[in-house]
């Protein structure tokens, strides 16, 4: 089964952080580009729309993530995709019938395969649309094929370095 038709749905052009004019300072910058060491630069806030949107431009380019993933049929596989100082994307691939783990991502979408969210019975997620999510959830592979997921978080103020293990 091919997967080129969602990518294709999910595919919207958009820029994750608007163009900065010429000669603007980071926060925190002094005079001459230094940066004052009482205050750190700030990272702008994402906001989940956004998020969603860089999501879907990450889906649909496979080229940037497709060659990192990897089928492990005793356990499922979280890796890491992006690593910006506004927000983290990875990938979670699950063996057929893993009960899958807990995930605080802030949007996910299935990429291939299926997948459900929370208890076993629930609904069965596809390929397609971006969940948007406000809380912890717990994604379970579902069907007789791997389940490859794509989810992001932003990071919040302050948040220095990665939070995922390699």
């Amino acid at each position: 089964m091919s997967v080129a038709p969602e990518i294709a749905i999910l595919a919207e052009a958009a820029l994750l952080v608007p163009a900065q004019p010429a000669g603007a300072q980071p926060a925190g910058a002094q005079p001459g580009g230094a940066l004052s060491a009482t205050r750190a630069p700030q990272v702008p806030q994402v906001t989940l729309g956004t998020l969603a949107r860089q999501l879907r431009m990450l889906a649909a380019t496979p080229e940037r993530w497709w060659g990192l993933v990897q089928f492990n049929p005793d356990r499922s596989v979280k890796i890491r995709v992006e690593d910006q100082p506004e927000y983290e994307a990875w990938l979670v691939v699950l063996p057929p019938g893993d009960s899958g783990g807990d995930c605080d991502c802030g949007v996910a979408t299935i990429i291939a395969g299926e997948a459900t969210e929370g208890a076993p019975g629930s609904a069965v997620l596809r390929p397609g649309p971006t969940r948007v999510h406000g809380q912890r959830h717990r994604l379970r592979g579902h069907g007789a094929g791997y389940s490859i997921s794509l989810h992001a978080r932003a990071r919040r103020a302050g948040q220095a370095g990665p939070r995922l293990s390699p």
